[in-house]
């Protein structure tokens, strides 16, 4: 649905975008991170059509985002981070105004009001002016005009920026129910959306792609890997002696209170060492109140990952 090949964007002397290249498949969620000033908004603007690439090549759904703009982004609904709306205008006023802007006919645009108000959960205040809406209700707004002509795909940036975790979620439910129905780029700084919602992940960094994979797959490429969280009555001293001894462990981290201990085993990748730990602890014959499995985060992947790449640019300038 969305081919980059080679994509490139320079301001002036400032290189944004340092030729890129992914694809992303239609139906799909796709979570795209970067830290700020990484060259992710650039890149959304030109899959947008707002910016043009310096170099490379951007289609969606088969057309040129430069050669072929029209068709292009006709097949794009956009939710920008601030959405340009006019508080002044009840909501299926400004619809009906964002339909006449997409030159669509009155009998269509009536019809597509309807179903993305009942879509966005508007229908109740879709004769308010936009400007006495809540905040959630204004971002609704943003992405009922972004569903306006049913497009293939939806680019939104930063969608629940600002929001209260109640409307968080109702945004989030909302995104989860376009699954399949739309190919949707969704940017955000909230990693466990992302975690949440996304079928795959790019991360880019100072302009460069530097991970894509799905969440678990890039979660299980985090350094530190999983570990398992143990709590046992035994001094610290014993526990990591024979912890030592246990095929498969990584580092072992403990701390003692009131003569319990509690160790925190990093695990190599690709092993489940529970088992084994098990098998130790009653062999010492200790009393355990806790064990459990802990999972690395797609967070603690995303300041992994940025962060290598940081040194690299910072070892290339040197």
């Amino acid at each position: 649905m969305i081919q980059v090949d080679r994509l490139t964007k320079w301001y002036g002397p400032t290189l944004a975008v340092d030729d890129i290249s992914f694809e992303i498949p239609a139906g799909k969620i796709v979570g795209f991170l970067g830290p700020n000033g990484a060259g992710k908004s650039t890149t959304l603007r030109i899959l947008t059509g707002f910016l043009p690439p310096t170099a490379g090549r951007v289609t969606v759904d088969g057309h040129d985002v430069l050669t072929q703009s029209r068709q292009a982004r006709a097949r794009v609904g956009y939710l920008p981070e601030n959405t340009p709306l006019y508080p002044e205008m009840r909501v299926e006023e400004y619809l009906n105004y964002r339909g006449k802007l997409l030159a669509m006919g009155k009998s269509t645009r009536r019809s597509q009001i309807h179903k993305v108000c009942d879509l966005c959960g508007l229908a109740a205040v879709r004769r308010r002016l936009i400007g006495q809406l809540s905040r959630g209700n204004r971002q609704r707004v943003g992405l009922a005009q972004a569903l306006m002509h049913d497009p293939p795909v939806l680019i939104l940036d930063e969608p629940t920026a600002s929001l209260d975790p109640n409307q968080v979620g109702e945004v989030r439910k909302l995104i989860g129910e376009l699954r399949g129905q739309h190919t949707i780029v969704l940017s955000t700084h909230v990693l466990p959306e992302v975690e949440k919602m996304a079928d795959e992940v790019l991360i880019i960094a100072h302009g460069k792609i530097v991970a894509k994979g799905s969440p678990d797959e890039l979660r299980r490429n985090v350094g530190q890997g999983s570990s398992v969280v143990v709590e046992i009555k035994a001094n610290a001293q014993s526990i990591e002696r024979a912890f030592a001894a246990v095929n498969g462990l990584g580092k072992v981290e403990t701390s003692s209170q009131n003569g319990w201990t509690r160790a925190v085993v990093a695990q190599q990748p690709g092993q489940d060492v529970r088992e084994a730990l098990g098998q130790t602890i009653v062999t010492n014959n200790w009393q355990v109140r806790e064990m459990r499995h802990e999972t690395a985060s797609l967070e603690q992947f995303f300041i992994e990952i940025t962060a290598q790449q940081d040194r690299a640019v910072a070892g290339s300038a040197a």
